[in-house]
């Protein structure tokens, strides 16, 4: 495995390439062409600048995440061609700099949803925390306010202020979008952009739904075992793969992690991993990385990749603010250096057992 973290780009993260590259494990970053909005095409010469920034720092790109997928893919909608040529185009060009990993998401208007962005622990650090009838007594509109004016400063990925400005045209695009739909135009995407996945050897490591459940009454499709069985069938090829989000898929406390890590052995391309708490149903919290701390068996999640053999990226997942520190809610610095390091150190251990 490749210890990474994610970074979002000059001007946009507060983190920067010389404090990640002090962190003891960490090899490689997980980044993006941040200010691109979904369907724009990525050029070949601002992905040489990203992959040469970071390179000057010692540091290697170990995969992009996200290129966001435009409503129009999502939707089917009667451009949807225009984009996915867009997307090929972007593909092309990460291949040509020798990228090979692309995580993305299919999640319809919000690509990850919170009711909390700091909630307060007893111990004075903060977490991102979900609570599903808070969710429901609220408006998108309200909740993308919400979040913006806590979100310390930042873009939140996924709630950038141009597609919320337009949350009202959004649910329209989707309102007759159910999960059926919305899988086979999944699946189109998918087959459409094969050839030059296969051509580069890119690989395409989809992000579960996060939370593991239809938000404001939007699909979910890629949730448990069995939906995500089902669309790696559909596209059985292994540069269709899965980006394993523990905290994803851990909120639904039905989700075996280690087993489900077991059962896709071949098909994960990239891991997030994190802690979460679970509350009543319907509510989970962001947790310190160690297993004691939240509800999910780290050692075990660890143990169940080594024991695949996965030598993908993997990266410790939001987690807490801790310190005072002041970023991108989910995403300081202090507490995920302490899950890198909490992460190699089990690693170490599992190999030794």
């Amino acid at each position: 495995m490749e210890m990474t973290l994610r970074w979002f780009g000059s001007g946009y993260d507060s983190v920067t390439l010389e404090q990640i590259r002090q962190i003891p494990g960490v090899t490689g970053v997980i980044t993006t062409l941040y200010g691109k909005q979904p369907g724009e095409a990525w050029s070949r010469e601002e992905i040489h600048r990203l992959k040469e920034e970071v390179e000057a720092e010692g540091l290697r790109i170990a995969g992009i995440e996200s290129v966001n997928i435009h409503d129009a893919i999502k939707t089917g909608g009667e451009d949807r061609d225009l984009y996915i040529d867009r997307y090929i185009d972007t593909l092309r060009h990460l291949g040509e700099e020798d990228i090979h990993l692309v995580c993305y998401n299919f999640m319809p208007v919000f690509d990850w949803t919170r009711s909390d962005l700091a909630k307060p622990r007893p111990d004075g650090s903060t977490v991102l925390s979900y609570d599903q009838q808070k969710v429901d007594e609220i408006r998108p509109e309200e909740m993308c306010r919400s979040l913006d004016e806590n979100s310390n400063g930042f873009i939140l990925p996924g709630w950038e202020p141009e597609r919320m400005e337009k949350i009202k045209e959004l649910f329209s695009l989707y309102r007759d979008v159910d999960e059926e739909k919305l899988f086979r135009n999944l699946v189109y995407f998918l087959e459409r952009i094969m050839p030059v996945c296969r051509e580069y050897d890119l690989y395409m490591a989809i992000h579960p739904d996060d939370p593991a459940w239809p938000v404001f009454g939007l699909p979910r499709i890629i949730t448990d075992q069995t939906r995500i069985d089902r669309l790696l069938r559909a596209v059985d090829d292994v540069h269709n793969g899965l980006t394993f989000c523990t905290g994803s898929l851990g909120s639904n406390p039905e989700n075996d992690l280690p087993a489900m890590i077991r059962h896709f052995a071949g098909r994960i391309h990239f891991a997030h991993v994190r802690n979460i708490r679970h509350g009543v149903k319907g509510v989970f919290e962001e947790a310190a990385h160690l297993s004691k701390d939240g509800s999910l068996d780290m050692y075990e999640i660890m143990k169940a990749l080594s024991d695949i053999g996965f030598q993908g990226p993997v990266r410790p997942d939001h987690g807490r603010m801790i310190w005072g520190e002041k970023a991108m809610p989910g995403y300081g610095l202090y507490d995920r250096a302490l899950g890198a390091a909490y992460l190699n150190g089990l690693l170490e251990a599992i190999e030794k057992a």
